[in-house]
């Protein structure tokens, strides 16, 4: 069985993530999504926040599991004895940042390969600090997080429905 894992802080999931579990999802048998707290931002959602809310945006993916972890990425991928780690990339910015990181896991975990996927062009501006900015400024988020997200938002900030 091939394992395949995406890391993220997911602080909070946008539609851009969830399009990239769905692909990645198509290309292996199983996708665990790892939620880490990062250690260089202030969290916008609790990492129990953000699982159960990635719980419910991913409900329609079968070979799925949500799970959260805390410490080195390359731990928790030879503890889950993992196949692959997949990255999702919106622009050449991210490749950078992400090239970086994975080196540095790759020589931890030398028996994972790692992967990234291209984010489909729709979703190529929408990041989770940019979601949490718009939030903090009362701008629309429709359609940019799932709905399970904008509700928790929505009722966060004290916003209406638009």
């Amino acid at each position: 069985m091939t394992l395949a894992l995406c890391p993220g802080s997911f602080d909070p999931v946008t539609n851009g993530h969830i399009n990239i579990f769905e692909r990645t999802a198509k290309m292996f048998d199983h996708l665990v999504i790892a939620v880490f707290n990062n250690v260089r931002k202030t969290p916008f959602l609790s990492i129990e926040e953000r699982v159960q809310l990635l719980q419910q945006a991913t409900a329609h993916i079968d070979n799925v599991t949500v799970d959260a972890f805390d410490g080195l990425l390359s731990d928790y991928i030879n503890q889950k004895k993992a196949n692959v780690v997949v990255r999702g990339l919106r622009d050449q910015n991210d490749f950078f940042y992400e090239t970086s990181q994975m080196l540095m896991v790759k020589r931890m975990a030398p028996n994972v390969e790692m992967m990234y996927l291209m984010s489909e062009h729709q979703y190529s501006y929408v990041s989770s600090s940019a979601i949490r900015e718009l939030a903090n400024f009362h701008g629309d988020i429709k359609g940019l997080v799932p709905d399970c997200v904008e509700n928790v938002i929505r009722s966060k900030y004290n916003l209406s429905n638009n």
